[in-house]
């Protein structure tokens, strides 16, 4: 059965619970729990982290606390039973452990350490608290530990600060603001102030007085390890002043025993001491701790025979020093002992002795011998701090073990009352010097051995028993030996002993010395042999003074006894006493030693006994009554050590002469009462204070004194107004708080006397008396200095009578006194700063007296008080002082109103402070006096809280007009809008900051009804509405009130203490704004608008609910005002920009915003109700628009908020920039993100970019004089000037990024406007920077970009990017696989695609973010000038790449069945043209596509691309080694050569062969007749151009490399063969085999497609994958047959060929068995993305690849697995390469291997380049033979180029061959750009998606490789044009030679051939022959060049091929005769 439980209600978990029964709750160790009910053994209840889950648990896992239930029931609280501080460590630690593991992730190891230390000291302390076992002292002690620490970790974690009292923490609400206030500051200092605790005795105002702290030192002998001795031995410690040669301490003694034992045995371990108080002036000495060591044995420790073994003397043995300041370091730092060693050393001369230390000291080693060892005292030290008694309660340890106390010699620097002095009651202490002996040798012949015997001996002659102290640690004795110097007549001892004589004995006693010679004869008896002796006390009952006293020695024998003293007491003792009595008998016993005396001194330290004869004689007035008037006067020249000493005696005395005659003597007797007292405010008498206090009450017995003190007191009050010299008068207002608790105390025990006789007399004496006080302070002391300090003094002191005259006197009745006097002194402006000082410093210790804490006398007081501080208020001084009294104000009203009603006080205040309050913050804030304002709003605060609505509706009541009214509302919304705008309180003020906010809210409620009814309707005042609601708007804004951003447990704290204060305040401003009348409102507008709008976009539901319909009531009435809401809509978005770009508003406020659509529907509205409708419209659309907007900005503002890349902040800039322009229209905002988008660009080095952003507030401007104002950064001036310096920005711009042509337009509107102004100089300027840009198109270098499709797919991207998709342009040198990575690293939780289809709908609609990435080939919008043949390539580069909108991608498929023997045979490629936006490059580096159109092209179109590409590609090569262009190494040539001849022998050509020229497929293709004809010509013209090739390999080929030539024309001749019987015509050409050129007649060409090299380069730079996809299908591999060759081929298409050897090895065989094997899925965009300028120019690179040995592994594409590599490449080959090699310098991508580096980079989308990583099996089987196959041909797509001889007429003039591929010598080598699709590779411009694989057009991550550079690549932008110079040498460059003509239209070339019929682009089909002349097509764009080292003249760019549209005319006469210039030339090469 389950019942409630009564006292078992709270727990701690003590061991996990995992809840495995039904209804178990799950429980983690440490857990708190809540319980309910119990049942057997089992809880039901909560745990405190989920109170919401109940479950049962096990009663055996809970530990049970003790704890209080209030509200028993259903909602009961339950509060452990332990002290707040194990609390409040509890939830500390909690907190803090979450945040100490996040410390580790952040890196905060230094922190994360320190921390994990201070939690696991606060678990150890909050043990020790939990323990019960520590004392009080400990328990305070840890708390201060614990705070100290919790202060700091919550410091340092940026937590808040916890005000505390105790130690504790404070309740808010239980105290005053401005108290809060100090604890806040004392807890920030909470470190500091726990250490200096008790430091001093604080008065609350006025001066502190300082009291020093003693310190004590605590002395332990551990051992004496230095013990050859043998014999006992004592070892005296003292505390030496080296500066002053004394010692300052007594001595601490201890015996050992001849085995270094202590001699009692009850000391083992015990031999400790305590040298007390020590001043800090004492440790500034030069001290040292001395230890003497005497020996008590033989005369010489070595010589047994001097003296018999049973004497025993005292004789010095060693003397060890240790510096206290070496160690006070050391040891003050420590809280336990330390131990040192010290050496003991031993005197080299006994006359030494007594200076022993301080030769030790002063290292005179002469005079002492050092230890042969190490050892010898182990002492351990340890300094102690405090009060005895303080001591003694922290250090029990210590007492306990019998600690010696050792006092200092002489009163320590503070005297203390004779009751507190170290624990001992009176203290008596006569401390006596041996110093020194003269004596006579007394006929012997030695020296004696003197040993002096001392005696205390009372008046009777009584030896007093223990009267002689040796040292602190051993008991007193009766008599002293002193130890024995060996044969030393004048010994000097230097032996200081202690006589603590008992204070009755005192007088009367004498000391005697006698004198014994010791002697070492065999009986070793000792014989007296003199005396001397002195009394203690003079005649005049004086003590021995304080000084050294020569002593006569008198003779006697052995047999001399002293049983008569008075024999010898008669005699004269010393010199003084001689002269004091002359005539001595001279038959007296003992006669007088002339020679011989004795030296001693003396020190007294009493509290009893004086040596001041002054003193003596006041004291014992009476027995001298008529010197009375003397000794009183001289009573201020007695040492205040002795007044303090007899301070009950002097008082007695004083009062006793006072009761003798009080007019004679009552002046002077108040005089020396005044000094007395005056004496006591000392701070080395201040601890007499409490004995003053003692006598007063109870020993003080003058009943009649109060008369003459009344009388003295105001004389000396009425006399100040005349007198000079003041001084006297100022000592007794100093002393007023003593003469009055004297007067005071002499009423009472006069009314005791005489039943209360004369009260009306005393009363009226005290009436007078203040009459005479308020006189004094209302003079006017301006003009004299010494009156100045009287008042001053007499205001000091006057608090301080208060608790006098309350015993006295009523509350009220002192009250009126205080307040008459306060009341008397003169306002501020009439007295100097120093009284203003004095005068407040009074005031605050009135408040802060007793006599304030009563309510009556406050009523009384407080209207005075209130009146100064209003006044200093009003001037603006002492402000520090005037809140530190406020302060104590408003916290003894809080107090006080706890318990009574405060509200007339609280009354007063309002009336008189509130309004200068405000005053006094607004002035003080506007200086930014951080400490003043933190107290006077601490002030404001506490009084706005006291006041009740009483008070509120007086105040308001109160004001006479509204205006002034007005001015109190203005001032107090101004002071807490500062409150909130400053940071008046530490963000870390947590407590502080709510009840501030909290104060806030409840006065605005309180003060916002008064708004309402004076200032609406006709009074309405804009002033005062405006104020509040900047107020509220400020207010609900606050960063402490953001509950969101807090932790779970502390927003629940502060809900239940105050509740969501945002809430109530936008409860408040609703309800103000339905109060405002609706004509009223259009003032807010648009003013009000943002900040309602801030407000809004406070993460708080319930706020914006509250404040959306306020915007609708805006657009309402502007509606109704103007017909429209314009204002509204325009501020409205203005704000929403500045609010959410600052960081605010979240994606719910989306949601919240189109609530208000809504709110266009029905409301109740004035207008009409088709006026209604539009409104609807108009609105609707508006929040539709905004909500827009607010996605914009969000995202915009989560790019900048985060770390977020460059790219997503530039795209989320386009995006808003392009809202702003075309839906909202709003210019300035537009034009703000115009600059904010260009400075994106310019961080990231975008310069195009920048400056086409640029020209978007450029083309907004027009040439004209109007005046703009200053904007941005743009200072005040006309549209012309601003306009003109855009323009010449934008110019600089283009400059940077290389985009002259775009500069060059902007240079000519410029010159335009010069030329106009006649403005001569800037246009010549103007022009020659037109004139520079021009010379650098032609001779700077500029890299094409490569251009990347982006899909962004899926609910989590950004609202810019989700589900579309973007053309990218790629930085320079980035390809695809640099480019994929840089996008994953933008976006890390995207999921990288793995083919390029289309997404379908779930993933566009999941809730993931997906990427889909391939490469795309630009298509240039101007044709004209890529087709113009004698425009530079430099020109065309930048048209083919720039201004470009629509790009390409292809995908190769299979159509039908598919052949396996030959793939070509069904591979159709898919082409896809993407449209943008906008065409790049733009105000972007992406834009998004607009629309896509698909086309297919057939297999045999692609054939005839693929050979045509290749046949340019020889053409190219062949002719620049025919004009010297790359003359020396002819590796290149043989490489291309061999590869074309070997793949074709291998298989190559003859599978186009195969596929196409099959009857079969020409019957059943008749369509393909004309294109199969073309095909057919372009074999042949391919064969026609290796033997050319051949002819010119011959002239130049090495000897050692004619093996390979050979094989060339052996292989060559199989070649034709094999094509013979399929290609007609063959037969007739001349083979270059005979080593002859082949003539020109020779060659008969059938018809060719008329592709200029620039037309044909169109066709691969779109088609990535053209070629490759085609061949990677085919069934067969063109190098061979056999599918384990897979890899062997580099198939020489366009630019299909494989990047470098590294693309080799990347690409992947098919399925079938082909070598160019691609997977079927190879998407488009790898077929051919190669630039294809670069592709043209390095395609023989390929054929050098070939050569290349197996490499390592390189990244493979993401989708496609890399082959696997064998065989090793043959000497031969690795000759080859090593002279390929050898000159390379390391390129600059690190991850390419030697072999790799050393290639530059082909171009080409497909690596047909490279079979796979198999090339090299073959290779090695084939010595020599470099597999570059010639492609199998393929027809033409509609839309492609085919490519002929044309392509490589040029102008020769212009422009000669650039280099194909580097030179193979040793030559400075130029930059080689790498990869175009890597922003990173110039050289190549093949589709890295390929190179990886062939599968998908995605993306390959594999690396793009680099040609080898020099350097690494400059950033430029990509490769199509790559210029032969990048490889060419400094030679080759100025080498003069005959360019090749490149040219489709050169006019002295004859019209021999006739152009093939075109086709139409979109109709499939062949191509035919067709006669005619047609225009020349127009060029696509071309990219820039790189830049190489310098700028290369023109000349040396290489011509290249142009491609052409099938649609153009095909082919012109006027190319068939640049065809037979070409031969030509190469005939008479």
């Amino acid at each position: 059965m389950w019942t409630p439980t009564e006292e078992e209600k709270i727990g701690v978990v003590i061991c996990n619970f995992r809840g495995s029964v039904p209804q178990g709750l799950i429980l983690e160790i440490g857990e708190t729990v809540q319980i309910l009910e119990k049942c057997e053994g089992w809880y039901r209840g909560f745990s405190a982290r989920k109170p919401a889950i109940k479950g049962i648990f096990p009663a055996s896992y809970v530990h049970l606390k003790k704890a209080i239930v209030s509200n028993r029931g259903q909602y009961e609280t339950v509060t452990p039973l332990e002290d707040p501080i194990v609390t409040e460590v509890t939830s500390t630690l909690q907190e803090w452990a979450v945040l100490w593991k996040q410390l580790y992730v952040k890196h905060k190891v230094d922190l994360f350490y320190k921390l994990r230390h201070v939690m696991n000291e606060l678990i150890d302390l909050r043990r020790q608290l939990l323990s019960g076992h520590l004392t009080q002292d400990q328990v305070r002690d840890v708390k201060r530990h614990i705070t100290v620490r919790l202060d700091w970790g919550n410091e340092h974690l940026g937590l808040d600060l916890v005000p505390r009292k105790e130690f504790e923490m404070v309740d808010a609400e239980q105290i005053s603001v401005s108290d809060l206030y100090k604890m806040h500051l004392s807890s920030r200092h909470s470190v500091q102030q726990s250490t200096s605790q008790g430091d001093s005795i604080r008065q609350r105002h006025g001066e502190t007085c300082r009291i020093p702290i003693p310190h004590h030192l605590f002395l332990n002998l551990k051992s004496f390890t230095y013990n050859s001795i043998g014999e006992d031995t004592d070892i005296f410690f003292s505390l030496y002043d080296m500066r002053e040669g004394k010692q300052i301490s007594e001595r601490f003694m201890v015996k050992l025993n001849k085995n270094g034992g202590p001699k009692n045995p009850e000391k083992i371990d015990r031999l400790c001491a305590l040298f007390t108080d020590l001043s800090s002036k004492d440790l500034k000495r030069d001290l040292y701790i001395v230890a003497h060591i005497i020996r008590t044995g033989r005369m010489l420790i070595n010589d047994s025979k001097k003296g018999p073994p049973h004497v025993q003397y005292r004789r010095p043995y060693g003397c060890t020093v240790l510096s206290m300041n070496d160690v006070l370091q050391s040891i003050s730092e420590l809280k336990e002992e330390k131990d040192f060693v010290l050496k003991v050393y031993t005197c080299n001369n006994e006359n030494e002795w007594y200076q022993i230390h301080e030769n030790i000291i002063r290292k005179s080693s002469t005079k002492y011998t050092a230890p042969s060892t190490n050892y010898g005292l182990i002492i351990s030290l340890q300094l102690l701090r405090g009060e005895m008694e303080q001591i003694r309660r922290e250090n029990p340890m210590i007492f306990n073990r019998g600690v010696a106390v050792t006092r200092k010699l002489g009163f320590p620097d503070v005297i203390m009352p004779e009751m507190k002095i170290a624990g001992c009651d009176i203290r008596n202490d006569l401390y006596l010097t041996l110093e020194r002996g003269d004596f006579e040798r007394g006929g012997k012949s030695v020296q004696k051995n003197i040993e002096v015997t001392i005696y205390v001996l009372y008046a009777d002659g009584e030896i007093l028993k223990d009267c002689i102290s040796l040292g602190s640690g051993e008991p007193h004795v009766s008599e002293h030996r002193s130890f024995v110097l060996y044969h030393n007549n004048s010994p000097r001892w230097g032996e200081i002993i202690k006589l603590p004589i008992p204070i009755d004995r005192f007088r009367g006693s004498h000391l005697r010395f006698e004198f014994r010679h010791c002697s070492t004869k065999d009986k070793g008896e000792k014989k007296l042999f003199g005396f001397a002796f002195t009394p203690l006390m003079r005649e005049d009952g004086t003590t021995l003074s304080d000084e050294s006293h020569e002593l006569y020695v008198y003779k006697c024998d052995e047999n001399t006894t002293f049983s008569n003293h008075a024999l010898y007491l008669g005699l004269p003792c010393c010199k003084d006493d001689f002269n004091g009595c002359p005539n001595i008998p001279s038959s007296l016993i003992f006669q007088r030693s002339a020679k011989e005396t004795l030296w001693i001194s003396t020190q007294l330290s009493s509290t009893k006994l004086t040596q001041n004869v002054d003193l003596l004689a006041l004291l014992k007035w009476k027995a001298h009554p008529d010197r009375v008037m003397d000794i009183l006067g001289r009573l201020r020249h007695v040492s205040g050590e002795e007044i303090v000493k007899f301070l009950q005696d002097i008082l007695d005395t004083l009062f006793s002469i006072l009761d003798d005659n009080t007019d004679k003597y009552g002046p002077l007797v108040f005089q020396s009462l005044v000094f007395i007292i005056n004496l006591l405010r000392d701070s080395k008498y201040y601890h007499f204070r409490p004995v003053m206090d003692t006598y007063i009450l109870k020993h003080f017995a003058g009943a009649l004194a109060y008369k003459e003190l009344i009388r003295c007191l105001k004389w000396y009050m009425d006399r100040s107004a005349e007198v000079i010299r003041q001084d006297h008068i100022q000592e007794a207002m100093r002393a007023l708080e003593y003469l009055f608790k004297f007067i005071v105390q002499s009423r009472i025990l006069y009314s005791r006397a005489t039943c209360g006789m004369e009260e009306e007399q005393f009363r009226a004496s005290i009436q007078e008396l203040f009459q005479s006080i308020r006189f004094v302070l209302s003079l006017d002391s301006r003009s004299s200095e010494t009156l100045i300090f009287t008042q001053a003094a007499l205001l000091n002191s006057f608090p301080a009578i208060f608790d006098e005259l309350l015993q006295m006197f009523t509350v009220q009745e002192v009250a009126e006194f205080v307040r008459g006097t306060l009341g008397s002194m003169p306002s501020t402006v009439h007295i100097g700063q120093s009284m203003d000082v004095v005068k407040l410093q009074s005031i605050a210790r009135t408040v802060d007296s007793r006599l304030f804490s009563f309510p009556e006398s406050r009523r009384i007081l407080l209207p005075v008080v209130l009146h100064h501080i209003h006044l200093h208020l009003r001037q603006q001084k002492e402000l520090l002082i005037c809140s530190g009294i406020l302060g104590s104000i408003f916290s003894i009203i809080k107090a006080s109103s706890l318990e009574t009603s405060v509200q007339e006080e609280v009354e007063m205040m309002v009336e008189s402070l509130l309004d200068v309050l405000l005053q006094t913050l607004l002035t003080i804030m506007s200086k930014s006096q951080s400490q003043e304002a933190g107290e006077y709003v601490s002030c404001l605060l506490s009084l706005l809280r006291q006041m009740s609505d009483i008070h509120f509706q007086h105040l308001l009541d109160n004001f006479q007009s509204k205006e002034e009214l007005k001015e109190f509302l203005l001032k107090i919304f101004c002071v807490f809008r500062n409150l909130m705008k400053l940071s008046i309180f530490p963000r870390d003020w947590m407590v502080m900051r709510l009840l501030t906010s909290n104060i806030i809210v409840t006065t605005v409620q309180y003060l916002s009804p008064a708004l309402h009814k004076n200032f609406t309707e006709s009074d309405f005042d804009f002033k005062v509405w405006n104020s509040y609601f900047s107020l509220a708007v400020l207010y609900i804004n606050q960063p402490s009130l953001q509950l969101e951003t807090l932790t779970p447990a502390k927003r629940k704290k502060i809900l239940d203490k105050y509740g969501d204060m945002r809430v109530m305040m936008a409860y408040e401003l609703f309800s103000m704004w339905q109060n405002l009348a609706g004509e009223n409102k259009i003032h807010f507008i648009p003013g009000m608008i943002g900040p309602f709008l801030g407000v809004t976009l406070v993460p708080q539901h319930e706020v914006r609910n509250i404040m959306i319909p306020i915007f609708h009531d805006m657009m309402d009435w502007e509606q109704r005002k103007n017909g429209n809401f314009k204002q509204v809509e325009a501020e409205l978005i203005d704000k929403l920009d500045s609010l959410v770009s600052e960081g605010k508003g979240d994606e719910n406020y989306r949601e919240l915003f189109s609530l208000l659509t809504q709110l266009f529907g029905p409301y109740p509205s004035l207008l009409e109700k088709i006026e209604q409708e539009t409104w609807r419209e108009t609105g609707i659309s508006f929040v539709t628009s905004v909500t827009r907007l607010m996605e914009r900005l969000l995202d915009y503002r989560d790019c900048m908020k985060g770390d977020e890349t460059e790219n997503k902040k530039i795209g989320c800039t386009v995006n808003l920039l392009n809202f702003y322009k075309s839906e909202i229209n709003k210019e300035e905002m537009y034009i703000r993100y115009i600059h904010k988008l260009c400075d994106m660009h310019l961080q990231a080095e975008n310069y195009t970019e920048a400056a086409f952003t640029l020209l978007l507030y450029w083309e907004l401007l027009n040439w004209e004089d109007r005046p703009l104002r200053e904007f941005l950064h743009y200072p005040a001036q006309s549209e012309w000037q601003r306009k003109e310096g855009l323009c010449r920005k934008v110019i600089h711009y283009f400059n940077k990024g290389k985009c002259w042509e775009y500069g060059i337009p902007l240079c000519r509107e410029l010159a335009c406007q010069y030329e106009a102004l006649y403005d001569y100089q800037s246009l010549s300027w103007i022009r020659k920077m037109e004139a520079a840009y021009y010379d650098n198109i032609m001779e700077q270098q500029r890299l094409e970009p490569e251009f990347f499709r982006v899909g962004f797919y899926g609910r989590k991207f950004p609202f810019f990017l989700r589900n579309k998709e973007f053309v990218c342009r790629g930085h320079d040198y980035e390809r695809l696989e640099a480019f994929q990575q840089r996008m994953l690293g933008e976006f890390p939780q995207a999921i990288a695609m793995q083919h390029p289809n289309q997404p379908d709908e779930t993933i566009l609609q999941c809730d993931a973010q997906y990427l889909q990435i391939y490469a795309v080939t630009p298509i240039p919008e101007n044709m004209d000038v890529l087709q113009l043949d004698r425009v530079p390539d430099r020109i065309k580069s930048f048209y083919r790449v720039n201004n470009v909108r629509r790009f390409r991608y292809d995908r190769p498929f299979h159509k039908g069945p598919k052949d396996r023997d030959n793939e070509f045979k069904s591979l159709w490629i898919e082409r896809t043209t993407l449209i943008l936006t906008h065409p790049l490059p733009g105000i972007s580096r992406w834009f998004e596509v607009e629309k896509r159109e698909v086309v297919e092209v057939s297999p045999l179109e692609n054939a005839i691309y693929v050979v045509e590409n290749k046949n340019h590609e020889l053409r190219t090569l062949i002719s620049q080694y025919q004009h010297k262009q790359l003359h020396g190494n002819i590796n290149l040539l043989s490489m291309c050569l061999n590869g074309v001849i070997d793949a074709a022998v291998n298989g190559g050509i003859a599978r186009y062969q195969e596929a196409f020229f099959d009857k079969e497929y020409i019957t059943s293709h008749p369509e393909d007749t004309e294109k199969i004809t073309q095909l057919k010509d372009l074999m042949q013209e391919q064969v026609h151009i290796l033997g050319v090739g051949l002819a010119v390999h011959e002239k130049l080929v090495h000897p050692e490399m004619r093996p390979l030539h050979k094989k060339l024309i052996d292989q060559f001749q199989m070649m034709r063969s094999s094509l013979c019987h399929g290609l007609p015509g063959l037969e007739k050409l001349s083979p270059a085999c005979s080593g002859s050129s082949t003539p020109r007649g020779n060659i008969h060409m059938t018809s060719h497609s008329p592709m200029s090299p620039e037309s044909m380069k169109l066709v691969h730079r779109h088609s990535p994958l053209n070629l490759l996809g085609s061949i990677r299908h085919s069934s067969s591999s063109l190098s061979s047959h056999t599918s384990s060759e897979t890899g062997n081929l580099v198939i020489l298409t366009d630019g299909l060929v494989g990047e470098t050897a590294d693309d080799i090895y990347r690409m992947q065989a098919s399925p079938s068995s082909s070598s160019l094997s691609s997977t079927h899925s190879a998407p488009s965009q790898m077929i051919n993305s190669a630039p294809s300028s670069i592709r043209d120019k390095y395609r023989h690179n390929r054929e050098m690849v070939m050569l290349l040995p197996p490499h390592r592994d390189r990244p493979s594409s993401a989708m496609y697995p890399a082959m696997t590599e064998n065989g090793q490449p043959t000497n031969f080959h690795r000759a080859l390469m090593q002279q390929m090699i050898g000159p390379c310098k390391p390129c600059s991508d690190p991850n390419l291997s030697v072999a790799e580096k050393a290639v530059p980079t082909a171009p080409s989308s497909w690596s047909l380049d490279s079979g796979t990583r198999e090339a090299m099996p073959f290779l090695t089987a084939h010595v020599g033979n470099i597999m570059v196959p010639p492609v199998p041909p393929r027809t033409l797509p509609p839309g492609h180029f085919s490519m002929h001889f044309d392509a490589f007429h040029h102008q020769i003039s212009d422009l000669p061959p650039a280099l194909p591929a580097r030179c193979l010598r040793k030559s400075p080598l130029h930059p080689i750009p790498a990869s175009p699709t890597s922003p990173q590779s110039g050289l190549d411009g093949s589709n890295s998606t390929l190179s990886g694989s062939a599968s998908s057009g995605v993306s390959s991550l594999s690396e793009s490789n680099f040609g080898q550079s020099s350097e690494p690549p400059a950033r430029t932008d990509t490769m199509d044009s790559v210029p032969s110079q990048a490889w060419n040498t400094d030679e080759d460059i100025e080498s003069p030679y005959l360019p090749v003509r490149y040219s489709i239209s050169e006019p002295d070339v004859l019209d021999s051939v006739k152009p093939p019929p075109c086709r139409s682009h979109s109709a499939p089909g062949g191509v035919t022959p067709q006669d005619g002349h047609h225009d020349p097509p127009a060029l696509p764009p071309k990219p820039y060049l790189p830049r190489g080292e310098g700028s290369i003249p023109e000349e040396e760019i290489r011509p290249r091929p142009m491609p052409r549209k099938i649609s153009q005319p095909l082919m012109s006469n006027k190319e068939e005769q640049a065809k037979v210039a070409w031969e030509h030339g190469i005939n008479e090469e």
